[in-house]
Formats: structure tokens, sequence, C-alpha cells
């Protein structure tokens, strides 16, 4: 990868997170009655701080848009959740 990114013009993929953008994309989403009451559980709470998936999922801002205002996007995110309580 760091091959093609040099060829590209880029020096290599960043995998870090943000958590300042995820931090903020959580408090937006406690604003969500739903999001809140999952927030809340024992069994989710943990992958918020934890999961990197979850915390990498969190950290796109049109992805929380998208959580926000499609039912959707809110069932696909819930999938999300529980497939990684499962792994």
């Amino acid at each position: 990868m760091d091959i093609i990114a040099g060829v590209l013009g880029g020096t290599s993929i960043d995998n870090s997170l943000d958590t300042r953008k995820i931090d903020r994309n959580i408090v937006r989403l406690k604003e969500l009655d739903w999001f809140k009451t999952i927030y809340d559980e024992e069994r989710y709470h943990r992958l918020f701080f934890i999961n990197r998936n979850i915390r990498g999922y969190l950290q796109s801002r049109s992805r929380v848009n998208k959580i926000i205002r499609s039912e959707q996007a809110q069932i696909k995110f819930m999938r999300f959740l529980d497939k990684q309580i499962q792994s």
C-alpha cells in the first residue's frame, strides 16, 4: 500500500482515529432518544470507548449525519453494533 500511495503522491494511509471527532459525533447522537438508550446500555456502552471498528464508524461525520436522518441507517448501525458484540 505504501508503494501505491507513493506512486499516487501520498506518503501512506493513516489508520489513526480522531478522538475529538468521535466524541463530538457521539454527543450529537446522544441528542436522539434511541441512541441515548443504547449508549446507556451496559452491553453497548463499552463498545463506544474500546471498539476500534465502532469508533472508526463514528468518526465519519457523513455517516453520523446519515444515522441522524435515516431510520435505515439507524437499523444498519444497530446491526453493526450487535455484530461487534458477537465478535
